[in-house]
């Protein structure tokens, strides 16, 4: 598996493209968002943290619409598994990615875990997976914002990043952290 490295602000992000429930694949370089695309990339369907996650956010994607951003939701569960993702936590709106190589999970700089058994919720954990991660990518396919986490608790809330995006707007706020060498005298 590949070393975890981090991406930086104002810096192209790793290709991304995944089948998508209901069919179709979405390839983040096909998009075209007036300011963002938002991906959450979460744990999967054995994850009831994630369930009310996601279930938060589809009832906010008219707001996020608004602000102009795309949003996508990603795990790598199969295709049986993302269906029963949609289902049964009752997604009606919010785009479900699925399939995602821990490679490529790496690539965006997500941590990996293993297979603890079943959930709390009476779901088998698949042996590997992906954490939490938020990422707001500019049209032009580089990093805004990035948050990622090794576990699946407090996690970024959507209201919050509502509230954040307007702040971005209305300022022209540019992306932070986006310094990759320091300066000799810094060290």
């Amino acid at each position: 598996m590949s070393a975890l490295t981090p991406l930086f602000p104002r810096q192209p992000v790793p290709a991304l493209s995944v089948p998508t429930v209901g069919g179709g694949d979405w390839t983040l370089a096909d998009q075209s968002p007036e300011n963002f695309t938002m991906i959450v990339f979460f744990r999967g369907y054995h994850c009831p943290i994630c369930s009310r996650y996601l279930g938060d956010l589809d009832r906010k994607l008219g707001k996020f619409a608004e602000k102009g951003v795309g949003v996508i939701a990603i795990s790598n569960d199969d295709k049986d598994r993302a269906e029963k993702t949609k289902d049964e936590w009752k997604l009606e709106n919010l785009a479900l990615g699925y399939g995602l190589s821990l490679n490529k999970g790496r690539e965006w700089g997500l941590f990996i875990s293993t297979s603890k058994g079943k959930t709390s919720i009476g779901v088998e954990e698949p042996p590997l997976f992906n954490e939490p991660g938020l990422f707001l990518v500019r049209p032009d396919n580089t990093l805004y914002w990035s948050s990622v986490q090794t576990m699946p608790f407090a996690r970024p809330s959507f209201a919050e990043v509502l509230g954040a995006l307007d702040v971005v707007l209305d300022h022209n706020y540019p992306a932070r952290g986006e310094v990759m060498d320091l300066p000799a005298a810094a060290e």
